[in-house]
């Protein structure tokens, strides 16, 4: 497509927008490729915002744009190697960003569609702690409402490439879509690697002018001014540059600022999602003070008590959850931060050579996980945690949790030892890390555990997420990592430094890695009171992870472990023509759908006797590491065996519901109430009654047998005497009549409470003739199939019911013959 030159922006804009509707997706691609190329950046600003929204979608999610989320290569190749062409970082998209960040364009961006709680804290004119958002805020003269963030465009790219993961609409659960096929996540790890690499520098940033490379963008005077949750300092960046004249400066100080920007777009986009109230609970008292005055000094300015929008700070909760796509997402970009972390050398990420002067990216891998994304992920997996429902799809938030607990498995050194089959020792490098990351292995350590006791441990993707915890927490040197960070936060404040310094306490770890760095802690403890306080507030409850409270957790959940694994173990023994079919059956009533399994069908049962055996190996593992990490004997173990509290029948196939003995007999324990509203465990009540009064079940026809109940009851009245004479003869007509018409003796059964003994009786029943079995659909299906095959030997029904009734005496004289007289019917 050949645009002329002296075409006006709106013609070209125009032009786009129409090839967009009758254009194939190829040709389209190929158009915009030559437009990026042949006009200058004043002709292509007015057609990079509806690009980019033509790509990514809306904002509101109404339009989709290429849909990446859903585009895979094995499904449409050829789209999908088109647009990863034209999207890749060096590709002509990101031309077009650096054709226009050249000229230092701005494009608006609404605050609207920001996360919750920074849209919140700008429209009550306070700045959020990133700088992300600083000299970027425009205000209308009215304020208070149309806010917008005036953005470079590289940013303005970035906001809309991580937003469009959030803003549209969940994919259909119809949908069998692998998030790590897509061509949305896959662009995610490929700006992760260009922007922030593990290895080298990043890229210098591509040239389209004869000067060379565009600056880093200018800041902007704000509209109003700001009380700000961070410290305003200057950047590091322009520090490390504004004393370099040399056009022959290293090219990494000049772009270090697009790794930071996308690392800090892609944290507050993805994991800046909470309640403003949490959000509030970890600022600092210096910037509360700071927000404090700054509202005093807006109140006296306009003369009056409040604004509008001061009452959204306080009581703005967002409603946001996060799906499995989002989460897997977030992991990807964890797992690569920990690389591009730990691809500084030992000789880089020494003490001593933070003294010395270092390139910007060196510094950017120091500061890039306690400085952006410790803060905002803790608050985004404990908002997880709390609110993910109690299935198997917190498989995708525990991974993401236990990846980034593990930052040695993404050290260059990884690969030598992978090889190993036992659990790989931590080194006591990485006990830095786990101390001044406390928070997010005990405080998350113990809110998986309440999850824990909530869910059905029976399920293989259950046992598998127990087992996996607890083989990450029993690598060898790491229990004793957070035990040894526990103690020093638990050290008297006597051994810290004088309170003055507290204020290194609270830094905005979500900050800019472009402000100072602040000077080096040397002391331990006074570390991890800084972690725990700056996440939890200084007049926090630090519940310990070894300590009794947690201890008693783990006890509980080692014996929910045993219980689960005695299930595991009654359902395998069950017979398989028991879950097979086992509706169909008892609609027909050839099973009884009181008389089936304790346990109702799960994931378990579909799975076979090999889930069942994996089931019980993740337990069994899973048990072995809670007893080394918490170090519980055989002995106790032994104990929770024997106080299970359950109880068992004569097949030890059935377990109640979790009791405890009161003094009226056993009372549900909250875990009880849970097994039985989710159909874990039930009480196993047998009807004790009368069998002809019993309730009509569900594979009997209800008008059917009250008609049948009413004749068997007139004739019972009628003939009573003569039955009872019948059934006192001892001779052979005496026993047949006692099989068919005698009650069974109550005697026999015994009548069960939950809450106390057995007790017998001795009731009995005349004898009496019950015709309730010819209101089920079994023998009414049974009759019908055997009219129906007489009939392909051309035998009418008559004398077809003559041939079945002989046949029945016929049958039922050898059995009176064989079993012991008087014997009830069982039919």
């Amino acid at each position: 497509m050949a645009y002329p030159h002296f075409q006006q922006p709106s013609f070209l804009l125009a032009s786009l927008k129409a090839d967009s509707v009758n254009k194939p997706f190829a040709q389209r691609c190929q158009d915009l490729v030559k437009v990026i190329e042949d006009f200058p950046a004043k002709e292509l600003r007015a057609i990079f915002p509806w690009l980019v929204e033509n790509i990514f979608g809306s904002l509101d999610g109404i339009l989709l744009g290429w849909n990446l989320r859903c585009l895979q290569g094995r499904v449409n190749p050829v789209e999908y190697s088109i647009a990863m062409e034209f999207l890749d970082p060096g590709g002509p998209m990101m031309k077009l960003v650096y054709k226009l960040q050249a000229e230092d364009y701005r494009f608006d961006f609404p605050v609207s569609y920001l996360p919750g709680p920074v849209r919140a804290s700008i429209q009550e004119r306070v700045l959020p702690d990133s700088p992300l958002y600083h000299n970027k805020v425009q205000f209308p003269p009215s304020g208070g409402l149309g806010l917008n963030l005036a953005l470079n465009p590289f940013e303005y790219y970035i906001f809309f490439f991580a937003l469009s993961l959030i803003t549209q609409k969940p994919l259909p659960s119809s949908l069998h879509i692998r998030t790590s096929d897509c061509a949305y996540f896959l662009l995610v790890d490929r700006y992760l690697s260009w922007f922030l690499p593990t290895e080298g520098n990043v890229l210098p940033l591509l040239s389209f002018s004869p000067g060379g490379a565009s600056p880093s963008p200018a800041p902007r005077t704000p509209a109003m001014p700001f009380a700000s949750y961070g410290f305003h300092h200057t950047s590091l960046l322009k520090r490390h540059i504004s004393h370099q004249t040399s056009v022959n400066a290293d090219p990494a100080s000049h772009e270090i600022w697009r790794s930071e920007t996308l690392l800090q777009v892609f944290v507050e986009m993805w994991l800046h999602h909470y309640s403003l109230e949490m959000y509030q609970k970890m600022q600092s008292p210096h910037a509360k003070l700071e927000v404090l005055h700054y509202r005093l000094s807006v109140c006296s300015a306009l003369h009056s008590p409040a604004q509008p929008g001061s009452q959204a700070l306080h009581t703005y909760q967002e409603s946001f959850m996060p799906t499995e796509e989002h989460v897997l997402v977030v992991r990807l970009l964890l797992k690569h931060l920990h690389a591009f972390s730990n691809s500084l050398k030992p000789e880089q990420a020494s003490p001593s050579a933070h003294s010395h002067a270092a390139s910007p990216l060196e510094e950017f891998k120091r500061a890039v996980i306690p400085r952006f994304v410790q803060q905002k992920l803790y608050l985004f997996l404990q908002h997880c945690f709390g609110h993910w429902p109690l299935d198997a799809s917190f498989r995708a938030v525990l991974e993401m949790w236990l990846s980034y607990l593990q930052p040695w498995r993404y050290a260059p050194e990884k690969q030598a030892q992978s090889s190993e089959v036992q659990l790989r020792c931590v080194a006591e490098r990485w006990a830095p890390f786990v101390q001044e990351n406390l928070l997010l292995y005990s405080r998350l350590f113990v809110a998986f555990l309440s999850r824990a006791l909530r869910t059905d441990l029976v399920s293989p993707k259950t046992a598998l997420m127990v087992f996996r915890v607890a083989k990450v927490f029993a690598q060898p040197n790491l229990a004793e990592m957070i035990q040894k960070g526990e103690q020093l936060f638990l050290e008297p404040e006597l051994v810290l430094p004088h309170r003055q310094n507290r204020s290194f306490m609270t830094p905005t770890f979500t900050g800019s890695f472009l402000s100072s760095w602040p000077p080096a802690v040397t002391d331990a403890a006074f570390k991890v009171k800084s972690h725990v306080y700056s996440l939890e507030g200084q007049d926090c409850t630090y519940t310990p992870m070894f300590g009794p409270e947690v201890r008693a957790l783990v006890l509980r959940l080692a014996q929910l472990i045993t219980q689960a694994k005695q299930t595991a173990k009654s359902i395998s023994d069950q017979p398989s023509e028991n879950t097979a079919g086992r509706s169909v059956l008892s609609w027909l009533g050839l099973c009884s759908a009181d008389r089936g399994s304790s346990y109702p069908t799960t994931d378990l049962d579909e799975g076979g006797q090999e889930s069942i055996r994996k089931t019980d190996e993740y337990l069994e593992k899973a048990l072995e590491y809670l007893c080394q990490i918490f170090r519980l004997s055989d002995a106790q173990l032994a104990q929770l065996t024997l106080a299970l509290g359950t109880t068992q029948d004569e097949n030890g196939k059935r377990q109640l519901p979790d009791c405890i003995v009161g003094e009226n007999g056993l009372v549900l324990t909250p875990l009880g109430r849970y097994q039985i509203i989710n159909g874990l465990r039930r009480f196993e009540i047998e009807y004790q009654g009368d069998a002809e009064l019993q309730p009509i079940r569900s594979y009997e026809i209800a008008g059917l047998v009250r008609l049948l109940f009413r004749l068997s009851s007139a004739i019972n009245h009628r003939f009573a005497d003569q039955m009872v004479a019948l059934c006192s003869r001892a001779d052979f007509l005496g026993s047949f009549c006692r099989y068919h018409l005698t009650e069974p003796v109550l005697a026999q059964r015994r009548l069960m409470s939950p809450g106390g003994q057995a007790r017998a009786t001795s009731q009995a029943q005349g004898p009496r003739l019950s015709l309730r079995f010819l209101g089920s659909y079994r023998t009414l299906l049974l009759l019908l199939l055997a009219f129906f095959v007489a009939s392909l030997f051309c035998i009418g029904p008559l004398p077809c019911s003559l041939l079945l009734l002989m046949g029945y005496l016929l049958y039922a004289s050898t059995v009176v013959l064989l079993i012991t007289p008087g014997k009830p019917n069982q039919a």
